[in-house]
């Protein structure tokens, strides 16, 4: 793994400086976020490294695949998605939903972890990763100079659907950025969610206004980071490598701060350590790329095309990126939707919490393929009566998991 260079040169301590930046800033923008306080730690480095090692040898989350496929966006960008068949379609001759899964900014395919683990072979599902992270390529238009826009994102999601699910109904499942993608695709082809469309879910997203979020700091700190976050980020990004040997340099804070603006409870070793591996794995010029398109974002009016639809809003009560005042702008948009408002959860909900987060879904799934008359086995009617508790719904006794239940 390579290394800062010695303090004779100031190399190292320059590696070291710009790893603490990228390091924060990065996660900030993906899911965590620069200026909080690490917490303290009781046992050495090499020995908090090699529990990581292990972690990622041995940790099952974010090990699942499915059958690959590659599709071009409308600039070249290779696009990789995977396809989750259904083992044994229903056969009352109508088509089969295709669930169609969108991840978040810095992460990829792998955060729809445990919604994969208790979907497949149940429905037909297509997860893919957004252009220059995952396994997809970088951006032909960003290497090009162009910045990213989240109106690409829905063209690049238009250019999957149409590749590997271009039959059928469609379910649209997206978790932050992804959520914007999904917006983004409904503003530029209503055609689409009018004809194919049964059900939209969103996950700790936002339909614009994102300049005003604090991140949890006190009012100047949120500020002056607003202000100096653009050209600290393209300042960082120009030195991509200097800065990537600073992130490894600086893990232990880095782990922390994913901590900290990802979850809000305790989680398992192995999970956090999924969410370190995504964010850690997206290089800092694509954090740098991606970062102004949500200052940008603004799609609140697009949701007006999902109006109608069966559609499942879940917010964590604890989201410092998103927060919960989001997804209730979301649900004002769209007043059938219904609202899940999870206790002691962070922004990624659907790691921290996933057997509610995937009853939630399940619910969703069976409603929306009875709108369109689309088989569904009876195991997903199952999952769907699960509370997430250990309970079911038709249990008296059962606490109710989250608000809208």
């Amino acid at each position: 793994m390579a290394r800062g260079g010695g303090a004779a040169d100031g190399t190292g301590g320059a590696a070291r400086t710009a790893g603490l930046l990228g390091a924060a800033i990065g996660v900030l923008a993906a899911g965590a976020a620069a200026g909080v306080a690490v917490e303290r730690m009781t046992v050495g480095r090499g020995i908090r490294r090699k529990a990581r090692l292990a972690l990622d040898a041995a940790g099952p989350y974010g090990t699942l695949r499915g059958e690959p496929g590659t599709t071009r966006a409308e600039d070249g960008t290779e696009l990789y998605y995977e396809v989750e068949e259904a083992a044994a379609p229903a056969g009352n001759g109508a088509a089969p939903l295709t669930v169609v899964f969108s991840h978040g900014y810095c992460l990829n395919q792998d955060s729809w972890h445990f919604q994969r683990l208790a979907l497949r072979g149940l429905v037909r599902a297509v997860y893919w990763d957004q252009r220059s992270h995952g396994r997809s390529g970088r951006g032909a238009a960003q290497r090009a100079g162009e910045a990213a826009t989240i109106d690409q994102l829905g063209r690049d999601l238009k250019a999957v659907i149409d590749a590997a699910a271009p039959h059928g109904p469609l379910v649209l499942a997206g978790h932050s950025m992804g959520g914007m993608t999904v917006m983004a695709l409904a503003e530029q082809f209503p055609e689409l969610i009018a004809e194919r469309v049964a059900g939209v879910f969103f996950a700790g997203t936002s339909a614009g206004k994102l300049a005003a979020v604090t991140l949890g700091l006190p009012a100047a700190g949120a500020k002056a980071f607003r202000v100096l976050a653009p050209g600290v980020l393209r300042a960082l990004g120009s030195q991509a490598a200097l800065v990537e040997r600073g992130r490894r340099a600086t893990a232990d804070l880095f782990a922390g701060i994913v901590k900290r603006y990802s979850f809000a409870s305790e989680v398992d070793p192995g999970v956090a350590r999924l969410a370190e591996r995504m964010i850690e794995s997206t290089p800092i010029d694509v954090v740098a790329e991606f970062y102004p398109a949500f200052t940008e974002h603004e799609k609140i009016e697009a949701l007006v095309v999902l109006d109608g639809l069966p559609a499942l809003v879940v917010a964590g009560d604890k989201d410092l990126l998103t927060p919960l005042e989001h997804s209730e702008a979301i649900v004002e948009k769209l007043p059938g939707a219904r609202l899940v408002v999870v206790p002691e959860a962070g922004h990624l909900a659907l790691l921290e919490y996933p057997e509610l987060v995937n009853a939630e879904l399940a619910a969703l799934l069976v409603e929306a393929a009875g709108t369109v008359g689309a088989p569904l086995p009876e195991a997903v009617r199952e999952l769907a009566r699960h509370d997430g508790t250990g309970g079911t719904d038709d249990d008296p006794a059962a606490d109710a998991p989250a608000e809208g239940r």
